[in-house]
């Protein structure tokens, strides 16, 4: 607890210095009109008049209300209903912009006086948001918090009595007790009081550990906390009851435990409610359900290894110290205009035997440490690593089934949005290792000038369907808030992730449930520390004295709220969070613009998959707000058409590569905010694109009904696997060929791990379930082929980076690039030449693609005054002479360009 904050009169106000780096909630306490005695530990203050302050602005539009609550943080849109509070509170609602959004303001109006610094005071609670719109210095967050105090004084009269006993529940209980709780015939010493509502999770505070878990339509709700084991002995579960009067506000259940260690506990809860499957509940209080806040989650050690004792637990580390990312550390902080990313696995990228680690680390978050100088030598310079928050790779065994050979290697069931996921730590280390494993790959990476983007999973859980469901959280907690339901068809669950569920993301729980677990994982660049002033009137005799008390969190937590410094997100079927809560699309989804506008979120990378399986397809209209970057899957789908020779393809090929105007010129977005990618995880490889007519899953399980069919790829003449020297060729000419395409597009370049040797998985597109070859990365054929295909990509990626024409941060106008190009209505042309150009040095990059069956005579333009053109890129040509990075001499007027192939020439002194 921070002392009080010196006050100091100005004109007809008092103005208090309030430090929120490690803010949480401020208090502030108002006395009667018939003050207390003088407290000596409070500073007099004299009595003075304010006018009163100014009304707020308007809000933005799509702003959602602020209601103020007593005793709650609820939810923007709901009205409050505390149904088991010994009194009801009046709601009253206040606009607030949406940045940070200060949750609730809760006051308590006059009653009788007492001690100044007593917990049963009346007192006056604004709870700040946690985010960095406050707790970092934000402008507006400030603002923001002070129009919030200064409308809450001024309702102070509006506002009827409540009970003492209710305010010192609020105020978070200094009286401990001795708690029922059940267990194993084990008696603890543990002590209980009420606690407090927020922050959500587990949290140090002073006398113990505050639990609190959300939960509106739960009618119990029971602690269970696993104590460290003792030699073999079994472990005993001990179980805390908590009081909906004494622990509960609003719709937050919550209890302080004192006498637990600060370390290596598990817990979880059971929660029962009404049983209504037709209203939505599927509540079962004989499991033990994971807290969706736990920032760490202890289940199985080893990946893919079934154990007996698979019960999932959320657990703390309140003992070890912050992790150092030493005094030299800096992010890469790269402009959007410059990354190549790179789309990997964690553990397929080591898991290998082939990748020559020690066993112990093969498939961690150490390996990738290892493969580090591998990245360097590509070229490429973020890493957008596919799901690393706690999944479960073995969801396919819990029952029989065709799939149940199969292990979720992808990691695409998430299980919980704040924890790492543990079973990438080394040695079976748990997840405290793999937390701080996980925090010693990104400072290596960035270290090495790589950022790190993860690809988030908000569209769904792991808990599957109504048919098949598995209860470990957010069903079991409220189901009718976390999930969409259909409400017309007795309530089962809406099914827009093509997985069995759709998280409720634009629920005002859900919703800030997302936005807290990606602050969680972003750095924070600006100080913790802030000095705000908040000026408040008293010019009643019942607001004076003014006393302010902040309830504020210790350094160590503030420090695991934005603890693992990653850089951006990718969001997984992100038109999912384009829905409300019916599932029906929105034009201003509120989530999308909370994560556009948030002081922390807005300066990351942000990424969208802009579709869903549900039909929503939204590339190039994804709702954005300037800010939001989209995977351009029309990109894809039009390059692949026009390399593989499909008629008609050759304007929007020129489209696609200068930037996808046509998608993206809107307002002030920009050529980056179209991610180009030719080839992801889901869907073929490169070389499987250019060797497969068809898909081939039959090792899935499903009969080949699972994967795309519309894959837009050419097998070259074979149909998989060949020894046809003429077939080979052409694939070799083809994969480089979309690898040129990718890295000369305006915009940001993404490839896939494995491609950069030619990686196979034999045609299957759909290969999220084979932890094996099928997905591993394979170092020996990276190896076989480093003097030729790898070093091919790698040449391309470095000749971007040294060319800024080819990454410009706007769109192409008619001085910027030469089309030699005449027929653009040939259906039948399959031919494109273009220059782009350099204004500043006159090394204009001459382009030309070729994807008919015969060669062609280009005729090349004359270079800059006082140049010359120099080949650098001739897919046709072997290794080395295919690329040619300071360029060979050319001098002819024109270029024969071989069948399905493409050159590259810059203009050289």
């Amino acid at each position: 607890m921070t002392g009080p904050p010196i006050g100091r009169e100005e004109g007809s106000s008092v103005h208090f210095a309030i430090p929120l780096g490690h803010c949480v909630s401020i208090t502030t306490c108002l006395p009667d009109s018939a003050p207390p005695p003088p407290d000596p530990a409070a500073r007099a203050l004299p009595k003075v008049r304010s006018p009163p302050p100014p009304p707020p602005p308007t809000p933005p539009r799509h702003s959602p209300p602020l209601t103020g609550l007593l005793e709650s943080r609820e939810p923007r849109s709901r009205p409050y209903n505390n149904h088991h509070s010994p009194t009801r509170a009046r709601s009253y609602s206040s606009p607030i912009p949406p940045l940070g959004w200060i949750p609730s303001a809760q006051i308590a109006p006059r009653c009788a006086p007492s001690p100044p610094l007593e917990a049963a005071r009346c007192y006056a609670r604004i709870a700040t948001p946690r985010s960095a719109a406050v707790s970092s210095g934000s402008r507006l967050g400030v603002v923001q918090l002070e129009r919030a105090l200064e409308r809450q004084v001024q309702r102070f009269d509006a506002v009827q009595s409540t009970t003492p006993r209710a305010q010192s529940r609020s105020a978070g209980g200094s009286a401990t007790e001795a708690m029922e709780c059940t267990g194993s015939g084990t008696e603890m010493p543990l002590k209980y009081s009420p606690g407090k509502a927020f922050p959500l999770g587990v949290s140090q505070v002073d006398g113990g550990l505050n639990f609190s878990i959300f939960s509106q339509h739960a009618s119990s709700v029971v602690l269970c906390l696993k104590l460290a084991e003792s030699g073999t002995q079994d472990v005993d579960i001990v179980e805390f009851s908590l009081d909906h009067k004494t622990n509960k506000t609003g719709d937050i259940w919550h209890v302080l435990v004192e006498g637990l260690p600060a370390s290596g506990i598990l817990y979880g809860y059971r929660i029962d409610g009404p049983r209504g499957w037709e209203q939505g509940h599927r509540f079962d209080s004989s499991v033990i359900l994971l807290d969706p806040y736990a920032k760490l989650v202890s289940g199985r050690k080893f990946f893919g290894v079934d154990e007996k004792s698979s019960q999932l637990f959320g657990t703390y580390d309140f003992e070890s110290s912050p992790f150092d990312w030493g005094d030299e550390y800096r992010p890469p902080n790269l402009p959007e205009t410059d990354l190549v990313i790179y789309e990997m696995n964690v553990r397929a990228f080591t898991a290998d035997e082939s990748s020559g680690l020690d066993q112990a680390v093969c498939g961690s978050y150490l390996g990738v440490i290892e493969k580090i100088p591998h990245l360097l030598e590509l070229g490429v310079n973020a890493v957008e690593l596919l799901p690393v928050f706690e999944f479960d790779e073995l969801e396919f065994k819990r029952y029989p089934n065709p799939r149940d050979h199969m292990v979720n290697t992808w990691g695409y069931s998430t299980i919980n949005f704040f924890a790492p996921m543990s079973r990438y730590a080394s040695s079976g280390g748990g997840p405290v290792s793999a937390s701080k494993e996980l925090k010693q790959m990104v400072k290596a990476l960035h270290n090495a000038g790589i950022e790190v983007i993860l690809d988030v999973v908000y569209n769904h859980t792991n808990e599957a369907d109504d048919a098949n469901p598995y209860l470990t959280s957010f069903r079991g907690i409220d189901n009718k808030v976390y999930y969409m339901l259909d409400m017309n068809n007795n309530a089962q669950l809406l099914n827009f992730s093509g997985c069995g569920n759709t998280l409720n993301c634009n629920h005002p729980v859900v919703m800030e449930l997302i936005l807290d677990s990606l602050r969680h994982w972003l750095y924070d660049k600006r100080s913790n520390q802030v000095a705000v002033t908040v000026t408040l009137p008293i010019g009643k005799s019942h607001i004076n004295p003014t006393v302010l008390l902040l309830n504020c969190m210790s350094a160590s937590d503030v420090s695991r709220v934005k603890e693992y410094h990653i850089d951006g997100f990718r969001f997984d079927l992100a038109s999912v969070l384009c829905r409300g809560q019916n599932g029906c699309p929105l034009d201003a989804p509120p989530l999308i613009k909370e994560i556009a506008k948030d002081s922390v979120l807005s300066r990351c990378k942000i990424i969208a998959e802009p579709w869903d399986c549900g039909g929503l397809y939204l590339v190039g209209r994804f709702p954005n707000w300037d800010r939001w970057a989209e995977w351009n899957g029309q990109y894809r789908d039009d390059i692949r058409r026009y390399i593989k020779g499909d008629p008609g393809m050759k304007g929007v090929f020129a489209t696609r590569v200068s930037g996808s105007a046509d998608l993206y010129q809107v307002n002030q977005r920009k050529p980056h905010h179209s991610v180009n990618f030719v080839i992801a995880h889901d869907g073929f490889t490169l070389y499987d694109l250019v060797s497969y007519n068809f898909k081939h899953n039959d090792a899935n399980g499903e009969s080949g009904r699972d994967g795309c069919n519309d894959n837009f790829s050419w097998n070259c003449g074979v149909e998989g696997e060949t020894n046809d020297s003429n077939v080979l060729s052409i694939r070799s000419r083809q994969m480089k060929n979309f690898h040129v395409a990718l890295m000369i597009s305006q915009g940001t370049p993404m490839m896939l791990m494995g491609d950069e040797y030619a990686h196979t998985r034999y045609g299957n597109n759909n290969s999220y379930g084979h932890d094996t070859c099928i997905n591993h990365f394979q170092w020996g054929q990276l190896e076989e082929r480093r003097n030729g295909h790898f070093r091919f990509f790698s040449e391309m990626i470095k000749f971007r980076h040294n060319h800024p024409i080819l990454r410009r941060d706007r769109f192409l106008n008619k001085n910027d690039v030469t089309w030699h190009e005449d027929c653009w209505e040939n259906q039948e042309s399959k031919f494109l030449a273009f220059t782009v150009h350099d204004h500043n040095s006159g090394e204009d990059i001459y382009l030309a693609f070729s994807a008919h069956d015969y060669p062609v005579e280009a005729v090349i333009p004359p270079p800059p005054h006082h140049k010359c053109w120099n080949r650098v890129v001739d897919t046709n040509l072997e290794s080395p002479n295919d690329i040619v990075p300071e360029g060979a001499p050319f001098t002819g007027s024109r270029y024969r360009i071989a069948p399905y192939s493409s050159i590259l020439l810059k203009a050289k002194a």
